[in-house]
């Protein structure tokens, strides 16, 4: 909005004594520039709003006061126990600033359009599960088949579009892999469909399953959103993205933009979700930022690269997998299931070990950073 105001306003100016003076609204064509704009306005916009939303949500009874699904008996379960009536369905709070941010500072293309798309419907969907868990009291929420058709659809019909139109059919057709610096297939149209459903429902999953802690989910997203800014705003230079040797996405730049938007937001929302959390994001938060890394890698041809970058999120989302498959594998067996981990997913698992959870917390952070850095090294490394 910021963006098509600045430059009528320049246009009107031309030729008149009030060019000089309205010069500087040409900062708004740099992507930098409304990037940074994004994150501050996020920010600011979540300090403010944060604690009218966590007392509309107490008010509401939105409070998890359900069983756990990770409540076990001993220190783990007093610690819970000390967090039941914590506001849940944060996530609004991020959403509502990330999309305000990045709506006033973006220019509104079709691959921010397609990304703020999708985190409503996103965001709906996990309104809807954390609801259903409040209603109901327990911590089923609505049933893993609906989640996934919904989240399924999505993907397919994001991978549908973009096929679909010729200026960007070639983010399905090639596949592009890190280190690596031309695609490794072409013309793969159903495979690249599946690669980038699964990258979308893998990453919106995989971010849900990190939010068992305070402060855990929503600074690791924070950190990844620091290399989708650069990512996006190389792969939306020509200049750079020809000199790096990575495919160059016309468009993408502005979602340099959007995740701008993100870290404010996400660090507007981990002000107040630290340990002790006065809000948790739920599902309304954790499906929607997850689905947001998934469809802006897609978007700009790396979504092998959120693998690296996203490796807290991968470890979590694979240690919940294991520990369901071989419990039930050895529950079929040898008639009684066991286990890998202690609990899963593995953020509970090193609680169990006898850490605190400030120290999971930040240990994983830096984990987190060292993939990041990982990731980043694609850039150069080919």
């Amino acid at each position: 909005m910021l963006y098509y105001l600045s430059q009528q306003l320049l246009e009107w100016s031309a030729g008149t004594e009030w060019a000089d003076s309205l010069s500087f609204l040409r900062l708004f064509r740099y992507i930098t520039f409304r990037g940074a704009g994004a994150a501050v306005t996020a920010l600011v916009l979540s300090w403010w709003l944060g604690p009218l939303v966590i007392h509309r949500l107490k008010q509401l009874k939105f409070g998890q006061d359900y069983k756990d699904q990770a409540e076990t008996a001993g220190d783990l379960a007093a610690r819970l126990l000390s967090k039941k009536g914590t506001p849940t369905m944060g996530g609004i709070l991020i959403v509502l600033c990330l999309n305000f941010s990045t709506l006033l500072w973006a220019q509104w293309n079709t691959l921010v359009q397609l990304t703020l798309f999708s985190i409503v419907v996103l965001t709906g969907l996990g309104f809807y599960d954390d609801y259903t868990k409040i209603i109901q009291q327990s911590g089923r929420g609505a049933k893993s088949s609906i989640k996934l058709w919904v989240q399924g659809a999505l993907a397919v019909f994001i991978a549908a579009y973009l096929w679909c139109i010729p200026s960007t059919a070639t983010l399905i057709t090639e596949i592009m892999v890190p280190f690596y610096k031309y695609p490794v297939a072409t013309g793969v149209g159903v495979v690249g469909s599946i690669l980038a459903a699964l990258t979308i429902v893998g990453s919106s999953n995989a971010v849900n399953l990190t939010d068992g802690l305070d402060g855990l989910a929503i600074g690791c997203t924070v950190i990844v959103s620091f290399v989708f800014v650069v990512l996006t705003y190389v792969a939306g230079n020509v200049k750079m993205a020809t000199y790096l040797q990575i495919p160059h996405v016309a468009g993408a730049g502005e979602l340099t933009v959007f995740c701008a938007g993100m870290i404010g937001a996400g660090l507007g929302f981990l002000w107040f979700n630290c340990h002790p959390a006065q809000v948790f994001m739920g599902d309304t938060g954790s499906l929607a930022m997850g689905g947001a890394l998934g469809i802006v890698a897609v978007l700009i041809h790396q979504p092998l690269v959120l693998v690296i970058a996203g490796g807290v999120f991968v470890a979590e989302a694979a240690s919940s997998m294991l520990q369901t498959g071989w419990f039930r594998f050895t529950r079929k067996r040898y008639g009684t299931g066991r286990r890998i981990f202690l609990m899963a997913p593995l953020h509970h698992h090193f609680e169990q070990k006898g850490w605190y959870e400030s120290q999971v917390v930040m240990r994983f952070y830096i984990l987190c950073v060292l993939c990041a850095v990982v990731a980043l090294s694609t850039l150069k490394i080919r």
